[in-house]
């Protein structure tokens, strides 16, 4: 099932602009691999899915060696240029106000992953703004409201899930914008710095686990042993490997023609003065997720008194994004952030970038055995934190056989559905795009 990979075209290639990273203090990442060697264990990828499964391998199997390899430095990915919203009840395309099981499935999925990070935020001290916040789904119009955020509404009560419907002052009160019309609050997310988050996790790895950074794999040939190969020519070989590298797995042949990869866009700001603080008004720390996903604004105000501004999302079939779009969304930023904010006309953006994430037509993960001793816990569908230390950790305990309850809800998630070839794929997945984001257009 392998493909041979030898364009530089297909690794890697975020900006350097990251945010979350920027404002932390430097990091030496850890070395490369330089040498050809051999382990028992090897995990391709180092975001919150290969960070848990090298982790799980390592518990279960202290014994064993496990390498854990990622292309870039750790943080750097897609696990470190997202929102930073651990969230534990159903989101994007888990909903299905219909079928409450599905919904309780995702919940314990994504509430061991979330208690899995409490404890290790605890036990190893990783400083990343960890806090239980809690999350403000958020509407701009009635109309949206009454759609998007009744259905939501209508979910959690059969759920048997806490929750309050805010409007007017209320609202007003606890964000400082009157911006939005309405909005669900729910008392479980987790708030974080991502990039913080992902190198405390690689960081206080067992001591059986070897993490290799800027060691990016052109190739892997699966067998006995499974034996990759880096682009500086090393060769790492391993009785088994683990594929967490997400839209990047098609690259190795796995999962072709099933995973949609998009491109989002972030700014960050400088920290509010307190004068501007006092303008706004308001609490903070706190996390907006718009009702509208596709059409609308994802937004944190940051224990450091940073607004995160999140908008735009585009089809990525290359993961590949021009410097026009990135240009455009930049200036479209300050402008909604204006709009939202109108106190704090000088604010300045300091910081945009780009991120990727996967999708699936049926919102299935990339998730279990895909041959004798090759595995994969790949395509987080837009909710990669919890969902993801999830995946990672229980790909880990199937490829050990432990028989951990937690499998079977992931096995009942499926596996992603086949998608048309390209032209055509470009053409479906932008029309849909264009006419959600037309369908939202009150919500920008």
């Amino acid at each position: 099932m392998n493909a041979s990979v030898s364009s530089e075209k297909l690794l890697p290639a975020d900006d350097n602009t990251n945010g979350w990273s920027a404002i932390l203090p430097p990091r030496v990442p850890r070395e490369p691999a330089r040498q050809s060697a051999s382990f028992d264990w090897l995990v391709i990828g180092a975001g919150y899915a290969g960070l848990s499964a090298a982790r799980r391998l390592a518990i279960l199997n202290p014994s064993h060696t496990i390498a854990l390899v990622d292309a870039q430095a750790v943080g750097e990915g897609a696990h470190g240029r997202n929102a930073g919203f651990a969230i534990d009840l159903p989101h994007n395309n888990d909903h299905d106000p219909d079928n409450t099981e599905k919904g309780y499935r995702h919940m314990r999925l994504s509430r061991y992953g979330i208690e899995t990070l409490d404890e290790l935020v605890r036990v190893h001290g990783i400083e990343c703004q960890w806090s239980k916040r809690g999350r403000y789904d958020c509407a701009v119009s009635p109309d949206i409201s009454r759609k998007l955020l009744g259905a939501t509404a209508a979910e959690l009560d059969a759920l048997g899930e806490p929750y309050e419907m805010l409007r007017g002052d209320a609202l007003h009160e606890r964000l400082g914008t009157r911006y939005y019309d309405s909005a669900i609050y729910t008392p479980g997310t987790r708030l974080l710095n991502p990039a913080a988050l992902s190198r405390g996790l690689a960081d206080s790895q067992p001591a059986n686990v070897q993490l290799f950074e800027h060691s990016p794999v052109l190739d892997i040939e699966p067998g006995s042993p499974v034996v990759a190969t880096l682009r500086s020519g090393v060769r790492l070989a391993a009785r088994n490997a683990v594929l967490t590298n997400n839209a990047f797995i098609n690259r190795f042949g796995y999962f072709d023609r099933k995973l949609l990869p998009f491109v989002l866009f972030a700014s960050l700001s400088r920290p509010l003065t307190s004068d501007e603080r006092a303008a706004l008004g308001g609490s903070y720390d706190w996390g907006i997720t718009p009702a509208h996903g596709i059409a609308g604004a994802t937004l944190r105000y940051t224990q450091d008194f940073r607004i995160l501004f999140r908008y735009g999302f585009q089809f990525a079939p290359t993961l590949r994004c021009p410097a026009a779009l990135r240009e455009r969304m930049r200036r479209t930023h300050q402008v909604l952030f204006g709009a939202r904010f109108p106190m704090l006309e000088h604010v300045s953006l300091e910081h945009f970038w780009a991120g990727y994430l996967s999708l699936s037509h049926n919102g299935a993960p990339g998730w279990g055995q895909l041959s004798k001793n090759v595995y994969a816990a790949v395509n987080c569908n837009g909710v990669g934190i919890a969902k993801q230390t999830t995946a990672g950790a229980l790909v880990a305990e199937l490829a050990c056989d432990t028989g951990h309850p937690l499998i079977g809800d992931m096995l009942a998630l499926g596996s992603p559905d086949l998608l048309p070839r390209r032209p055509f794929l470009d053409i479906g997945v932008r029309s849909v795009l264009a006419a959600q984001k037309w369908a939202g257009r009150s919500e920008k």
